[in-house]
């Protein structure tokens, strides 16, 4: 064997070990077991999801030890009937439940994370409430481009709701408030 061929065998067998160093990390993190009993905290949302949003419920759930579930409320258009796929709003949903979830299992807290379908956002959450328990829920307001629950829904959601609620409006970043201050 040569020193040219010693060399490249280097070079492969430090890019496998790099290659698998990479995969190993891109794994998702193992679920955790799911405590029989525990306290089930429900954040609903639909659109994009401010990260203090999900920080916060990760934050509530540890100091409970209570089972986080995010659910993507999937609005329905009338136009469509209540069972169709809308392919293009599952897209967007999953990648939010997954970072919402590998969030979560990184912080050691375990996750239940569900789509609901329903022609309005209460009208999921009723759907999600009749056939659930919770015991908290953490609903969130609009805040700097993020999708949020309207006051209406809002109102809502605080008269109906089956389980303790806390709404939860993220602070505005610097640069929206800055831009509020300018204008």
């Amino acid at each position: 064997m040569t020193s040219l061929d010693l060399a490249l065998l280097l070079v492969i067998a430090a890019l496998l070990v790099v290659v698998g160093a990479a995969v190993l990390r891109r794994r998702p993190p193992k679920p955790l077991a799911r405590p029989a009993g525990a306290p089930r905290i429900l954040v609903p949302f639909f659109g994009r999801l401010d990260q203090t949003v999900v920080d916060a419920a990760i934050r509530i759930a540890q100091a409970e030890g209570a089972v986080l579930v995010p659910a993507y409320l999937l609005i329905v258009p009338l136009r469509y009937g209540e069972d169709s796929p809308l392919r293009d709003q599952v897209n967007l949903a999953m990648p939010q439940l997954e970072a919402f979830e590998h969030a979560a299992l990184r912080a050691g807290v375990p996750v239940d994370a569900r789509i609901e379908k329903g022609r309005t956002a209460t009208h999921a959450l009723r759907r999600l409430w009749e056939v659930e328990r919770f015991d908290r829920i953490v609903a969130p307001a609009p805040a700097d481009g993020s999708d949020g629950f309207t006051e209406k829904e809002l109102a809502w959601l605080l008269t109906h709701a089956p389980a303790e609620t806390v709404v939860l409006k993220p602070a505005p970043t610097a640069v929206a408030a800055a831009h509020r201050t300018a204008a």
